[in-house]
């Protein structure tokens, strides 16, 4: 699938946002990207991990994580694809880790999926955790890449399957706080709004 491709299902979707968002990385940007919209859709969901599949299958993948919560349903599809387990980590007072049961072998072949990524923070923490419980990563695979290519996961193997050039700014250098722009916190952990 190219990356037009890609982005095409996000607009399918209507899961490109316009307007004054606040990302989880505490930046400001006039786009949104509303992976959930995208990930809702079981058939775009295993058309976006077939991608993952077939870059990551020669890997010899035993296990599939993500982050809760877009992690998850990647995890999952992915996993259920390439025939492997597929779990994933969730925040315990603001840290990640493996909970209900699950575990990592060591020298596991671990694959890292995420959906959208804009610093790559909660992946490098993923990857750290993951080799902490003994496993050994082998690849990363994540819908976007909005990160302006600042990010180095320090793993051999990086998949995006579209780059999206938006630009975010820290709140203090933000024209759309200075035309004071109504602020909209998305995502899991940000579902109010802000004046």
């Amino acid at each position: 699938m190219s990356q037009e491709k890609t982005l095409e299902v996000f607009r399918k979707a209507n899961a490109m946002l316009v307007g004054h968002f606040l990302l989880t990385s505490g930046k400001h940007s006039n786009i949104y990207l509303e992976k959930f919209l995208v990930l809702q859709h079981p058939t775009y969901t295993a058309e976006l991990c077939k991608e993952f599949v077939n870059h990551f299958k020669a890997k010899k993948i035993q296990v599939v994580i993500g982050a809760a919560v877009g992690g998850i349903i990647l995890a999952y599809e992915t996993a259920r694809q390439l025939k492997v387990r597929g779990i994933f980590m969730e925040r315990e007072e603001g840290k990640l880790t493996l909970r209900r049961g699950f575990s990592i072998e060591k020298g596991e072949r671990v694959l890292v999926v995420e959906d959208i990524v804009t610093t790559g923070g909660s992946v490098v923490e993923l990857i750290a955790q993951v080799k902490a419980a003994g496993g050994n990563v082998v690849g990363v695979g994540a819908l976007i890449n909005r990160s302006g290519g600042e990010v180095d996961f320090g793993v051999e193997d990086t998949q995006f399957l579209a780059k999206v050039d938006v630009m975010a700014y820290e709140e203090k250098n933000c024209p759309f706080c200075k035309k004071e722009m109504p602020l909209t916190k998305r995502g899991s952990r940000n579902l109010e709004k802000k004046k």
